[in-house]
C-alpha cells in the first residue's frame, strides 16, 4: 500500500485510482486549486466524479475549502495535524492579486474569537490579499 493509499484509508476513504490521482495532483501544487484546475488536469474524467472526490476529501478532512473572494472555491490539502476545526485549527490564507494564486499559510494561526452569547460560528475564513513572495521578487 502506498503512502497516499494509507492516508486515504486512515480517513475511511476507499483509495480508487481517480482519488489517488487527484491527491497526487493537489500534493504537487504549492497552492490551493479550483475544480476547474483539476478538470483541466484530468480532461477525460467526468466533472461529477472530480467534484464528488473533492467533497469526499473535504468531509473526511483531507482538504479544506477556501473562499478567497474570487467567487471560485479553492481547495487545499490539509497539512499533517490539521483538523480544519473552527475552534482549533484556523490559519491564514493569502491571495496574490498578481498571479492569482491562493496559498495556505498554515504556520500563521488565527486566534480563537469569542463570540457574544447566542452566536454560533459555522465557518471562518481570513484571506489576506496582496502580492506573494514569488511576484514581489523577494
Amino acid at each position: 500500500m502506498t503512502e497516499i493509499e494509507k492516508k486515504l484509508d486512515n480517513k475511511s476513504i476507499r483509495p480508487t485510482a481517480m482519488r489517488i490521482l487527484i491527491y497526487k495532483f493537489m500534493a504537487g501544487k504549492n497552492r490551493a486549486v479550483s475544480l476547474t484546475d483539476i478538470e483541466n488536469a484530468f480532461e477525460k474524467a467526468e466533472r461529477t466524479t472530480l467534484y464528488r472526490t473533492l467533497k469526499t476529501f473535504e468531509e473526511k478532512g483531507i482538504v479544506h475549502q477556501i473562499d478567497d473572494g474570487t467567487n471560485i472555491s479553492k481547495f487545499a490539502l490539509c497539512q499533517p495535524g490539521c483538523n480544519c476545526d473552527i475552534d482549533q485549527d484556523l490559519h491564514l490564507h493569502f491571495h496574490c492579486s498578481h498571479c492569482d494564486k491562493t496559498i495556505c499559510l498554515t504556520e500563521h494561526k488565527i486566534p480563537h474569537i469569542n463570540l457574544p452569547k447566542g452566536y454560533l460560528a459555522e465557518d471562518a475564513n481570513l484571506v489576506i490579499k496582496g502580492i506573494c513572495d514569488s511576484c514581489s521578487n523577494y
